[in-house]
């Protein structure tokens, strides 16, 4: 007796590279063909990479004015202690209430256009057209295409906040991420130049030196994480830190030193 089932078909290759993910075959979600995405709405890339820039930023400028105007090796590490503390809440409260406010605003808005929804639909409708047409759409597929996306309000409604100010009302930033992600990464940069004074080395010139390679690093793992060139993220951070210690470190000398003023 033949058998009549049909072949069985051969599976993709493993260097197949238009090969669907197996977490995608069974219909778990769709697939990226050839590349991913990383996470950028959740409000904690940014918050984390301005709170780690900022604390070095911050203490190294920091301990450079308060040892350019000859402070103590206890006095620039109280210093550098309560500018950690100081700063880290700040930034940590600064990211929380901006992130909130702007969720706020995305809400307001979703609500204004849901009222125009309900006023004035066949204008909003249109408006979509246009919005479809200037994509390429010919008037036929535009207005077949509005028509099908405003039969579900919520989703019609989404879409235009989206179209118009660029926000995607389904994924906003968590203020409560963006604030710890602030200052945790605000106090790990914030200690970085204060290492060699807590280690019990009271050199002016170590804790900068530490800090300068705290900078290039930071420099280097933000132009990694978004896909620049290490080196140039590495140097621009390393001279926007050096320009802000010099300042400071300027400003720490001429007040510190006898006799000038």
């Amino acid at each position: 007796m033949s058998d009549s089932s049909p072949p069985a078909q051969p599976g993709p290759r493993p260097d197949d590279p238009t090969a669907i993910p197996a977490e995608h075959a069974a219909g778990d979600g769709p697939a990226e063909v050839g590349h991913t995405h990383a996470d950028v709405s959740g409000g904690s890339l940014r918050a984390a990479t301005f709170g780690a820039m900022d604390g070095l930023v911050t203490n190294i400028s920091l301990v450079a004015g308060v040892g350019g105007a000859g402070a103590s090796a206890h006095t620039i590490v109280l210093s550098g202690v309560a500018g950690l503390i100081a700063g880290a809440f700040s930034m940590a409260l600064g990211e929380y209430t901006s992130v909130s406010t702007q969720n706020e605003q995305v809400d307001a808005e979703v609500r204004v256009e849901r009222r125009e929804f309900d006023r004035h639909p066949q204008a909003e409708l249109d408006e979509l057209v246009d919005e479809f047409r200037t994509m390429g759409m010919s008037e036929t597929t535009a207005r077949a295409a509005a028509t099908e996306v405003h039969r579900d309000t919520d989703r019609a409604v989404d879409f235009h906040i989206t179209s118009e100010l660029g926000l995607d009302p389904g994924e906003k930033p968590s203020p409560w991420v963006a604030a710890v992600s602030s200052f945790v990464m605000f106090s790990l940069g914030a200690i970085v130049p204060l290492i060699p004074y807590l280690l019990g080395f009271e050199s002016l010139s170590a804790g900068l030196l530490v800090g300068g390679v705290g900078l290039l690093v930071a420099g280097g793992v933000a132009a990694k994480v978004t896909a620049h060139p290490i080196w140039r993220g590495a140097l621009r951070q390393l001279a926007f830190g050096v320009i802000a210690a010099g300042a400071t470190y300027l400003v720490g000398w001429l007040i510190g030193s006898p006799g000038v003023g």
